[in-house]
């Protein structure tokens, strides 16, 4: 049975363009939908792995420095800023240092901060084991920075992949066991 309220002459008709539930694309095939499911590592986006990939370089730091990372943030950025970039190239980490300053209420101390660029960092690797050696390389150089000691005894094994790059983005040659920054 039909009922017509008397504003549509016409009689019932399909649903107008952006009412009702879309089932189709506009090539008729169905919509995209999730192809992984939630908890497969492949359904993690590139800047979650990417994320991943900087907590597993920090974790391996933690048993030997954990008193030391405590205090040090991480975060990750896309690209560098306009600002930072140096006459040596794109760099590929920097260092926001902290404000010790805890007298004024409003601007709370806080300590230092590591960013990692992730699109140069990506553009430097060619794979995925690259590029998680060149990220806790990376890692390794800033935290050493912040010290004020050598990354060979952050980690003994610093530069072992011979990535051909450092952190600030300047190219490296590789003599003996060590990098050297040309």
């Amino acid at each position: 049975m039909t009922v017509q309220t008397g504003e549509d002459s016409a009689g019932p008709s399909a649903p107008l363009p952006g009412e009702g539930a879309r089932r189709r694309d506009r090539h008729g095939r169905g919509l995209r939908g999730r192809l992984v499911p939630p908890g497969v590592p492949l359904y993690r986006s590139r800047a979650q792995q990417f994320d991943d990939l900087v907590l597993e370089a920090v974790a391996r730091l933690e048993p030997r420095w954990e008193a030391e990372l405590s205090d040090v943030e991480f975060a990750v950025q896309e690209v560098p800023d306009g600002d930072t970039a140096d006459e040596d190239g794109v760099p590929l980490a920097r260092i926001v240092r902290g404000s010790p300053d805890i007298s004024d209420p409003e601007n709370p101390a806080t300590g230092p901060r590591i960013v990692l660029f992730r699109q140069p960092l990506l553009a430097r690797a060619e794979d995925e084991d690259e590029l998680s050696e060149l990220v806790f390389d990376v890692v390794v150089e800033e935290f050493a920075e912040i010290l004020g000691v050598e990354p060979e005894i952050i980690d003994p094994g610093y530069g072992e992949l011979g990535l051909g790059f450092s952190a600030k983005g300047s190219p490296l040659r590789a003599f003996g066991y060590g990098l050297i920054a040309s």
